[in-house]
């Protein structure tokens, strides 16, 4: 898997909106988020103009409006960010993540009893 540009937290807010109406205006983008956020629309789009250089996203000139769409998928990059997060924090040891989830009971009964079935369709399929 490639290795994805790093995104700060105002600019995944901008993906999280990208990914889920993509193609979308300038405008869509900074209405969405100005109804969520305390952001100026400048500050919007910079992000925007950051995310571009980056090359997460891609634009075309519709008249005179700019539609954006993503370039990345949402899964990948969170998987990367996952990943990234996991050998940061506990070095790549999965186990020892969900147990320090469970030891601080961080987990409620439903994610347990959903994290139980995950494991056993894992199973069933004859897992790794």
């Amino acid at each position: 898997m490639k290795t994805l540009p790093q995104i700060s937290e105002a600019e995944f807010e901008v993906m999280k909106i990208v990914w889920k109406y993509a193609p979308i205006s300038t405008k869509e983008i900074t209405e969405k988020l100005l109804s969520i956020t305390s952001w100026s629309p400048k500050t919007i789009q910079t992000l925007i103009k950051r995310l571009v250089t980056k090359g997460v996203l891609t634009y075309k000139k519709e008249s005179r409006m700019f539609i954006y769409t993503p370039t990345v998928k949402e899964s990948e990059y969170i998987g990367q960010e996952s990943s990234s997060f996991l050998n940061r924090y506990y070095d790549g040891d999965i186990t020892a993540m969900v147990s320090a989830y469970i030891e601080s009971d961080k987990l409620s009964d439903s994610e347990l009893d959903t994290l139980r079935a995950l494991l056993s369709q894992k199973q069933e399929k004859g897992g790794k």
